[in-house]
């Protein structure tokens, strides 16, 4: 080859070559700029009161004051997504017919809370209304953290079906080798995704029990009754927990098809030294072989739609490196989202195993390293609330002023649902000293029957050149409430300064609309009305692989509120799309 170039040229070739591998490298993308899309979850625990609440004994009053306190501080972390342990042990954070009041919300369990009272869809709402995604957080398997039976309430689920249990290690465990035990879990969880408004069903990691000394599972019986494939032991567990979890997924989306299913299990499926497609580890309780729990499996097959893998190891601990398991996750996820389960609590432990944790700068790095993969890796989950709120090592402070200082948008789903809402409509903006006003309404149904669950502003002054892809050009997040006109007022404008403003609709799986634009002219006072032209009928496309759109930071959540509209004759005129139409969406 070099006998083609000059020598000149050729050195030219070789800066130029190398130009592009640096372009083209992780680390050089994550580094344009912060990202738009990125989910920014935090674990809100509830059993033995972790997180949530933080005594069996608070009233409701208190319980709610605590959890807006909770989610405010999360708000200003930039979380924008909420897993909240609504059921840790066969008993319920909610009303419910199938299992009893849990002992953690009244101190007893199957006592009820105040008269009326059920806490879910405050819990939902409150996290709504501040931009926030609500995944109730299910165990699916454990029923107590001790088998004394004659404490459990008239309601649970042992009362009434003794058989379908394991002792394990002081614990009582449903049977996962019991078709009634999937079909019993399935129902619980099926009868939350219908009267409550959540936005993920969200499995722990835990399965078949962590393994201990001396400990055995004793499911002989199951082994031999349920076992038409005679396969092994091992492979039949794992079978179990397949059969529910695919089960699972297919009941959920014909259910509500916006729903998503996401498990969050033990860091490492396998190490490589025990399996090909393991990672290069040294983990002691490998998910596959110990747990029976073959999430690499789960994502082949798509049967969740996110998985969470608890990564609570530094950056140089030597059995599992995290920038290692990181890698491997990235090669392994199969179009589904990845999100990354971040061990804050880490930094608040005495720990000599891994002294890393002591240094301000680990988790920080973590999510730097997460970024390096923009096309795999979407997002990380905190463990837990209580965790950020304490602010370790500073670590809530480098989230509000670096790493989450700007909103995210959630990262979509396009297997779930490709098509964006219809834009927004009679859009005016006023500005009168000190203030721009703006106000619009939502547009039609769109071809999928989606209306707008939030609207996103961004505004640009002069000299800028507006792209979609940059979240500091985000002025709010605005929440849409059914049949109401949206209102924003932005007090941060400079008078006498023109700006742009670009406002997009967003459905509840995230897709975005073309933007509606509006701008001023300078004036002192005035008002201008943009209407964006209705669109076409939209044809569904067929579901794609996981197209990762670039992450997001923390949103300025805005409630939509009623307001007047100002009646001015409009002229519509309809546009090509441009460049900034075609980035944003497709009408």
């Amino acid at each position: 080859m070099s006998r083609l170039f000059p020598a000149g040229c050729l050195a030219c070739f070789w800066i130029f070559s190398l130009f592009l591998l640096l372009a083209c490298s992780p680390a050089t993308v994550a580094q344009d700029g912060p990202p738009k899309r990125e989910l920014r979850g935090v674990w809100i625990a509830t059993v033995e009161n972790i997180d949530w609440p933080s005594s069996r004994t608070l009233t409701a009053e208190q319980q709610r004051r605590e959890y807006r306190r909770i989610l405010d501080v999360q708000q200003r972390n930039g979380i924008n997504a909420v897993f909240v342990q609504i059921r840790p042990a066969a008993d319920a954070f909610y009303q419910s017919d199938l299992e009893p009041w849990s002992k953690w919300l009244t101190g007893q369990q199957g006592k009820a809370p105040s008269p009326g009272y059920d806490p879910l869809p405050f819990l939902i709402e409150e996290a709504h209304a501040r931009g926030m995604e609500f995944h109730a957080w299910f165990n699916p398997y454990r029923a107590s953290l001790d088998s004394v039976t004659r404490r459990l309430a008239p309601t649970h689920p042992f009362k009434r079906h003794p058989e379908w249990f394991l002792r394990y290690s002081g614990k009582l465990l449903f049977n996962p080798g019991l078709p009634a035990v999937r079909s019993y879990i399935t129902q619980v969880i099926l009868d939350v995704v219908q009267r409550y408004d959540i936005d993920g069903v969200h499995f722990d990691d835990y399965f078949y029990p962590y393994p201990e000394p001396n400990q055995k599972i004793h499911d002989e019986l199951a082994f031999q009754q349920f076992n038409p494939d005679n396969l092994p032991l091992a492979d039949w567990r794992r079978q179990n927990v397949n059969q529910l979890i695919a089960g699972l997924h297919d009941t959920i989306q014909g259910t509500k098809r916006w729903v998503k299913f996401g498990i969050s299990p033990f860091g490492v499926w396998m190490n490589q030294s025990a399996h090909p497609e393991g990672s290069n580890t040294r983990a002691g309780q490998p998910s596959y072989a110990n747990l029976y729990a073959d999430s690499r499996l789960w994502l082949q097959e798509g049967w969740i739609d996110y998985i969470v893998p608890q990564l609570y190891w530094s950056t140089n601990f030597k059995l599992v490196p995290y920038a290692t398991l990181l890698e491997w996750w990235t090669r392994n996820h199969f179009g589904r989202h990845l999100y990354i389960g971040q061990g804050a609590y880490r930094m608040l432990e005495n720990t000599r195993s891994d002294t890393t944790w002591r240094n301000p700068r680990e988790l920080p790095r973590q999510v730097r390293l997460n970024r390096s993969y923009p096309t795999d890796v979407s997002g990380s989950v905190f463990f837990s609330a209580r965790s950020l709120m304490s602010n370790p090592l500073h670590t809530r402070d480098s989230l509000r002023q670096n790493l989450f200082r700007y909103p995210a948008l959630i990262p979509t789903m396009p297997w779930l649902d490709a098509v964006p809402p219809r834009p927004a409509q009679n859009v005016v903006m006023t500005r009168a000293t000190p203030a721009i006003t703006l106000t619009w309404q939502p547009g039609p149904v769109a071809a999928d029957g989606d209306l707008a669950r939030y609207f996103v502003v961004y505004r640009f002054s002069k000299g800028q050149t507006p792209t979609p892809d940059d979240p500091r050009n985000i002025l709010a997040l605005v929440q849409s409430h059914a049949g109401g006109s949206s209102v924003l007022v932005d007090t941060s404008a400079v008078p006498g300064t023109d700006y742009a403003y670009y406002i997009t609709a967003v459905d509840r799986l995230h897709n975005e609309s073309t933007p509606v634009r509006v701008s001023t002219q300078g004036k002192v006072a005035e008002i201008v009305v943009a209407q964006a032209p209705l669109p076409a009928p939209v044809v569904l496309a067929p579901p794609v692989a996981a197209a990762r759109p670039v992450p997001t930071p923390r949103p300025a959540v805005v409630q939509s509120e009623t307001a007047a509209v100002t009646k001015v004759k409009i002229k519509t005129k309809t546009r090509k799309r441009g460049f900034f139409a075609r980035l944003f969406g497709r009408r």
